[in-house]
């Protein structure tokens, strides 16, 4: 099992930056992925950006060159810089770490925090 613990998320001005960190603990294997979902009411989850342990990155269109994710692999943490964020951007965001085994892929989830970008 692996838990996942999130902080940052909150209330911000348009254009304006927040920061989201995860922190990992439990049975983690050295192969695994760490990422951020988000999710609106009424419609699916999507990815916003995802970095392997080899430090690979993935985003969403909609996010590139506004938002940055990072990790450290010794403690086991993802962050993701937004920044330029706009209205569109406000949703629950979920931490997401992917275990990559013989046996498949597992995915975990953390809680969710809420970001909402408001004036």
């Amino acid at each position: 099992q692996v838990q996942l613990v999130e902080s940052g998320g909150g209330l911000v001005q348009p254009g304006g930056s927040l920061r989201l960190s995860c922190a990992a603990s439990g049975s983690i294997v050295s192969l695994n992925a760490m990422g951020w979902y988000r999710q609106v009411p009424g419609k699916q989850r999507e990815l916003v950006a995802s970095i392997l342990s080899g430090r690979n990155t993935n985003y969403a269109d909609s996010v590139k060159g506004r938002f940055t994710i990072s990790r450290d692999n010794a403690k086991n943490t993802v962050s993701l810089q937004m920044n330029s964020l706009k209205p569109e951007d406000t949703a629950v965001y979920y931490c997401n770490f992917k275990q990559f085994t013989a046996g498949g892929i597992r995915d975990y989830w953390g809680q969710g925090t809420q970001v909402t970008v408001s004036s």
